[in-house]
């Protein structure tokens, strides 16, 4: 073990790595009651999305120990859990297993521009302030997600009819906002306000917000997963937290609804379908570009920023990566790990895997090779023994997580030089419209085009790489199509 991970080199330990992969898993541990409750909207059973879950997050994360041997952690990402349910089933229209069959191409692209270099390329293409803006961005996006959940929010119409809130409040809300550009656009706009919190719901989602926040500024171990707990058993009296275990689906129920969503992406209403409407044939297209931006910007960004700092991609793997071929540096065999995880993600039925920038916690306990990625996957895979579990945890409990890392995910704005204009028109496009639109895609085409404005305006044409042309036209072409359906 210590030869094959290479400990020595790594100046680390069998016990450090072990104790690091705890410490990550613990970390993000949380996905496998936030993944069940957000992709659960679109209809797919979540007891078969908390298996699918685990066994996608065990098989990309092992990809990630032992090929790449970097200690990273992979599993569904809640910005793309979020993407693939209130933007691609919910506001543009497909099925859940058409979304499944998107992210499996998703996958098979990564790869396939990981192996011939075109994400390289993609990479160098995009500003480094546009990196920033999208991963805070991201993090807004998720943030609101959970304000909404929690039940924080009211909406009304221009005539003060309530539309939604209360103990599900994407069941009905989503429906309307998701459409709420068009609302506003057409003289009906729909108004957000902040509740009364006279209800039983919200003010545990209010509690439980507190706490974890208490929890995380502590740096408490664990302590998104811990706040869940907490806030589960407060809901008991207040009667949000409904304990009927005996109505919980068993081990061997959950595997029968894994059933439902393991191929599902390759089924009839899956891939088969997804190809049955040639009108749609752009907009899948733009979605799988959507979800591959996102995907290489939530992985570079993690890598980037712990990477660099803790010694783990050096100076010299980084030169390897840009400048040498094939997979010799950690950086290429760890994004073709991350490429490879959608690939099993949407095998099992469940939204992309994403490395998660959790992993930094068990980089800080002292994490620096595959080992501890290895120590992570066992414990997700020993995790398996909670499904029942997922039936009691209300979405009031996950809410607040959602908030958190929502907060924890916009620190990346604190790189943006806000006070130049030049800079701050792009990634504020880029950023905020992903929340007020609904859509990181939406977010990301119009940081893309405003930077190009801003740069052909100051005559800069040398600082537009080409692949950027190319992608901002791309999505320009998405904005047509949308126009015409």
């Amino acid at each position: 073990m210590t030869r094959f991970f290479k400990l020595k080199e790594n100046k680390t330990s069998v016990s450090t790595e072990i104790t690091a992969g705890l410490t990550t898993f613990f970390a993000m541990s949380y996905i496998l009651f936030v993944a069940p409750n957000i992709l659960g909207k679109t209809g797919m059973p979540t007891q078969g999305i908390f298996l699918a879950t685990i066994i996608a997050s065990v098989v990309s994360t092992l990809i990630m120990a032992l090929f790449a041997n970097v200690p990273y952690v992979q599993a569904p990402g809640l910005g793309l859990a979020t993407f693939f349910t209130y933007t691609v089933v919910l506001q543009l229209g497909f099925s859940w297993q058409e979304a499944l069959a998107l992210v499996f191409l998703c996958g098979v692209i990564n790869v396939t521009i990981t192996l011939t270099k075109i994400r390289k390329m993609i990479i160098k293409s995009i500003p480094e302030v546009l990196q920033h803006a999208i991963s805070g961005g991201i993090g807004m996006f998720v943030a609101y997600i959970g304000i909404k959940n929690a039940g924080f929010l009211k909406f009304t119409t221009d005539s003060s009819d309530i539309l939604t809130v209360n103990n599900h409040p994407f069941n009905q809300a989503t429906t309307h906002f998701s459409h709420g550009i068009q609302s506003i656009v057409s003289g009906s706009g729909i108004t957000p306000a902040l509740i009364n919190f006279n209800q039983a719901g919200a003010l545990v989602a209010l509690i439980g917000l507190l706490i974890m926040a208490f929890l995380m500024i502590k740096n408490v171990r664990g302590g998104i997963l811990i706040g869940i707990i907490l806030t589960t058993l407060i809901g008991i009296p207040f009667g949000v937290t409904h304990l009927s275990l005996a109505h919980a689906p068993s081990l061997a129920e959950s595997f029968k609804e894994l059933g439902v969503t393991m191929g599902a992406a390759f089924g009839p209403h899956g891939m088969v379908a997804l190809f049955d409407h040639p009108g749609r044939l752009l907009l899948a297209i733009m979605t799988i570009f959507a979800f591959s931006l996102t995907d290489i910007f939530d992985t570079i960004g993690t890598f980037i920023g712990t990477g660099k700092k803790s010694g783990i991609f050096s100076q010299a793997d980084e030169e390897e990566f840009f400048n040498g071929k094939g997979f010799k540096s950690k950086m290429d065999r760890s994004l073709f790990s991350d490429a490879a995880g959608s690939i099993v993600a949407a095998i099992c039925g469940t939204s992309n895997v994403t490395t998660f920038v959790e992993s930094a916690s068990g980089i800080g306990a002292g994490g620096r090779t595959g080992l501890t990625s290895l120590t992570a996957a066992v414990m997700f895979a020993l995790s398996s023994l909670l499904a029942p579990v997922i039936a009691i945890i209300p979405t009031q409990a996950t809410a607040p997580a959602l908030i958190i890392v929502g907060i924890m995910m916009m620190s990346s704005f604190k790189d943006i030089n806000w006070s130049n204009l030049e800079d701050a028109i792009p990634a504020f496009f880029a950023s905020v419209f992903m929340a007020i639109c609904y859509s990181i895609s939406y977010g990301i085409a119009a940081g893309f085009i405003f930077y190009l404005l801003v740069k052909i305006c100051k005559k800069k044409f040398n600082e537009i790489h080409p692949m950027l042309v190319i992608c901002t036209i791309l999505f320009i072409l998405n904005f047509v199509v949308l126009a015409f359906i």
